[in-house]
């Protein structure tokens, strides 16, 4: 058996030569942690997977996975390109080196034509949340038509919001852009890519803005593939991207669309001559309604009941019967109803308003009695612009228009309208407050909310205002109340959690395993400050938002010294807001120092352009220094496209210039001493190991460190700052130039003047487990580790829960937090029990603190209580159940593209 090999044999299966402790990974017995396992009620109706956790034991569903294969297992992987059974861990190879994608199909993303229903039986415009709750984004705007759907503006968190309301997106056919920037666009790639997953041959939309769209789309192309982009249309002056021929006057709209449902047109406010400062505002214009056949006119012309009367409908003039006359359709014919008009208008500033006011193209709208009556305009420009005396002035001009102010209003911003996660927030907060603080935002009591609002347009008896789609409300005390209903029990468990920290073990409390009462703590955490470091899981689930996790993103508070973020997928904005509140999230952005960007994967840096755009913001006009970027190569490629689009105040540093060999090179005072493979350093990438090949491919060249030293220097002034020693990337076993990262905090003094050692923490990125892992984490304070489901791991170079707990345990890690979990597991993740003495489970907006890390592995437990009929909601199933036509599918049908 292998583990009663002698170590020394180890090396002739492929092992890097590391120390014996490395090796506890495949060596270490592992005891059974059954104080997770829950099974169904009897009387339960419907339970088709085992509640919460999973047992370590096999079962068919999870199917154990050999570790030694047989020749025959063996040729199937190398053809595969999965690694030889005589590797030191088995990974997909061809993921790892960026090859999987010539193994994908290839797809023609065309939009199926479909057959549009002039008559429009149903058709409204939409407000798909008031910049959400949180002020993180603008609003959305949904146009509806039976057979077609247009969006406009797609900020982070659309998905999320659509997901949790049950919105439709794949079969929109348009997405409109108010302005090109990461507050109207930022969730643009993450929808794109989620449609491009759909079906067979996927589906793709039109992308249309102004002429600064190029820019944006030359980012894009650095992590999206090109046929998820097929068709951006930009309007406008200035552009080479493929544009709108129009022969227009020069004061008309530009047409964009023009059918027999709707005409959406484009008037550009242009009030500055730099990228990113254009404005649009778009025109819907719906066709008439034509008047009521009136049969006894058309009998007493002379007209017998037939195919003549479809003509005169239809607007042909026809030949009377029985008298010598035409008749025209205006003699039968009632008097027609001009189609509806609306108008979504975009001032991001006054000066935007002062265009406004004053362009020619919107002259023709002004008039009361021709057929461009407006009926209802919704403004997404922010209240200090609609509050202005020239937007005012404007507004007065449509005299019996519906105004819908869709931009950030504080009373909106109460009202939580990811109701789902809220709740799970809530919930968690009442279990454990000390994980789980009180949301940074108020559930109000009394609250007047404009989401979801509607305007019918058709049919035309209900033109008008719609109320009946808005969320009723959500407050504290009605989430606790249905807990507590739910599950009465639950009461006594949030007092046992509160003695974990205030007083001796007691009997009764939920502890069934002798380790869980470990007094011990690591040196590093030895009378500790609360000031000192706290770690804030901002999303943990992988691949794309889901109604209950957000994806990657881990925010390092150091206080008054300063912050940091682990990887930024999209809407971290959104959660920081929802964590620390408006102006809290405003700090947190403020004092952020460094982002660190495990790999290009488009749920670990969607975000990334939003917060640094936030925070050029919140810093203007005074003294402030850039904040430092450290990510692999490809994302400099899109942070430099994107800054062409808009300022983000940055400077980047590739993660192969933080290795531990590039920062040795910053102690050396001549360059050439720098050595030349510093990004492939370590056993892992050794001569002759499996994955020695993918850094030193043609298209991964060589970092210069010589020329990176300037950079590293200011990264170490900035991280003494913060009171860290050490911030060391090293690559990992997921795709191209992917990295984990070490933070190490500097030395201190306790009280009697002795030297403490600083603590560690260690975050995996996505990753199959390998040496390299194993070597970062040793001796870690708290190992942050991703969490995969097991039959995917090796092909898409991920760990399964065991895998992850066997890397922190054989590094000889204090504590482990899980984290990055499926979505298809959408409140609590199906765990493997085994070896959970030191682990916990994350959860969105879970807040651990350094000095409670004792206390962490035993509130697991609890969160078994608060989630113990759980597997997948009745309004999840339903949404699994739908057809292509939903967004909310299955995991099995989420992109590709977007899958990390």
């Amino acid at each position: 058996m292998l583990t009663s090999m002698p170590h020394h044999n180890l090396t002739l299966l492929g092992f890097s030569p590391l120390k014996s402790s490395s090796f506890a990974l495949f060596l270490r017995p592992f005891s059974l942690y059954p104080i997770l396992a829950s099974s169904p009620p009897p009387s339960s109706p419907r339970r088709p997977r085992a509640a919460g956790y999973r047992r370590s034991d096999p079962s068919p569903r999870f199917p154990p996975r050999r570790k030694w294969s047989s020749f025959e297992e063996e040729k199937s992987r190398q053809r595969k390109g999965m690694s030889s059974s005589s590797d030191s861990f088995e990974f997909n190879k061809r993921r790892a080196e960026g090859k999987d994608k010539i193994d994908k199909p290839k797809k023609s993303l065309k939009r199926n034509t479909r057959t549009l229903n002039p008559t429009n039986t149903i058709a409204y415009v939409q407000i798909l949340g008031t910049g959400m709750d949180t002020q993180d984004t603008s609003p959305s705007v949904l146009l509806f038509f039976d057979k077609q759907r247009f969006i406009f503006n797609a900020g982070e968190g659309l998905q999320r919001f659509c997901t949790e309301h049950k919105i439709k997106l794949s079969k929109v056919d348009h997405i409109f852009l108010s302005r090109v920037c990461s507050e109207t666009a930022g969730g643009l790639p993450g929808l794109l890519l989620t449609l491009a997953g759909i079906g067979e041959d996927g589906l793709s939309v039109n992308v249309w803005g102004p002429s600064d769209l190029k820019y944006l789309v030359d980012a894009m192309r650095s992590f999206i593939p090109r046929a998820a982009m097929v068709h951006t249309r930009s309007f406008g002056p200035s552009d080479s991207t493929p544009q709108i021929s129009s022969s227009k006057a020069k004061d008309d709209p530009f047409v964009l669309v023009n059918d027999e449902v709707v005409k959406i047109s484009a008037i550009l406010l242009e009030p500055g001559s730099k990228s990113g400062e254009t404005s649009v505002v778009y025109v819907c214009e719906l066709p008439e309604i034509n008047g009521k056949f009136d049969p006894a006119k058309a009998m007493a012309l002379g007209l017998r009941a037939g195919p003549k009367y479809g003509k005169l409908q239809s607007g042909q003039s026809v030949k009377s019967d029985f008298k010598d006359i035409t008749v025209h359709p205006s003699d039968v014919m009632g008097p027609s109803v001009p189609g509806p008009v609306v108008l979504l208008v975009d001032c991001p500033t006054e000066s935007h308003a002062e265009e406004l006011l004053s362009t020619p193209s919107m002259k023709s709208y002004y008039s009361t009695d021709g057929d461009k009556f407006v009926n209802c305009i919704i403004h997404l420009s922010p209240a200090s612009v609609t509050n202005s005396a020239t937007y005012q002035s404007w507004m007065k001009r449509f005299h019996s228009a519906q105004h819908i102010l869709a931009g950030h209003e504080t009373k909106n911003m109460e009202f939580p309208i990811l109701k789902a996660s809220s709740r799970i927030t809530a919930r968690l907060n009442y279990l454990c407050p000390q994980f789980f603080p009180a949301p940074g935002f108020c559930l109000g009591e009394n609250v007047s909310a404009e989401n979801l609002l509607k305007f019918t347009l058709r049919p035309h008896v209900n033109l008008g205002i719609d109320r009946s789609c808005i969320p009723s409300q959500l407050t504290s005390s009605r989430v606790i109340d249905e807990l507590l209903s739910e599950i009465p029990e639950i009461s006594s468990k949030t007092e046992e959690v509160k003695r974990l920290w205030n007083g001796p073990h007691n009997n009764k409390m939920m502890i069934e395993e002798p380790w869980l009462n470990e007094s011990t703590v690591p040196s590093c955490l030895e009378n500790i400050r609360r000031d000192d470091m706290e770690i804030v899981l901002l999303g943990t689930g992988s691949s794309q938002p889901s109604r209950y996790r957000n994806v990657s993103a881990v925010y390092i508070d150091l206080f008054s010294r300063g912050s940091m973020l682990l990887d930024c997928g999209e809407g971290t904005l959104g959660q920081l807001k929802r964590r620390y509140g408006l102006q809290g999230a405003d700090e947190a952005v403020k004092k952020l120092k460094c982002i660190w960007i495990s790999h290009i994967h488009a749920d670990h840096h969607t975000g990334l352009a939003r917060i640094l755009a936030r925070r050029r913001e919140l810093l203007k006009g005074g003294a402030r220094e850039p904040v430092i970027v450290v990510g692999p190569r490809p994302l400099k490629n899109f942070l430099d496209a994107y800054q062409r689009l808009e300022d983000l105040d940055m400077e980047f540093l590739d993660c192969r210039n933080t290795t531990s060999t590039s920062w040795a090179s910053l102690e050396t005072t001549s360059p050439e001493k720098t050595t030349s493979n510093g990004s492939a350093e370590g056993s892992l990438f050794s001569k002759g190991s499996p994955m020695q090949s993918i850094y030193k491919r043609p298209s991964s060249p060589v970092t210069d460190n010589a020329s990176a030293l300037p950079y590293l220097k200011k990264l170490k002034r900035v991280l003494g700052e913060m009171g860290l020693e050490d911030l060391i990337s090293f690559p990992v076993v997921h795709c191209p130039q992917a990295f984990g990262v070490v933070l190490k905090a500097a030395e201190r003094k306790n009280m009697a003047g002795d030297k403490i050692p600083g603590w560690k923490t260690v975050y995996s990125g996505d990753t199959r487990p390998c040496p390299q892992m194993v070597e970062a984490s040793k001796g870690a304070t708290v190992l942050i580790h991703e969490d995969a489901l097991v039959e995917e791991a090796v092909a898409k170079n991920h760990s399964t829960t065991k895998e992850a707990i066997d890397v922190g345990s054989s590094a000889g890690v204090y504590r482990i937090i899980l984290t990055h979990f499926s979505q298809r597991y959408p409140k609590i993740p199906v765990i493997d029990e085994s070896h959970m003495h030191n682990t916990c489970i994350a959860f969105d907006m879970m807040s651990i603190n350094m000095a409670d890390l004792h206390v962490l592995p035993k509130v697991v437990p609890y969160f078994k209580n608060l989630f113990r009929n759980v597997v997948v909601d009745d309004e999840d199933d339903e949404g699994e159940e739908e057809s292509d036509d939903g967004l909310m599918m299955s995991v099995n049908k989420v992109s590709s593209f977007f899958r990390n």
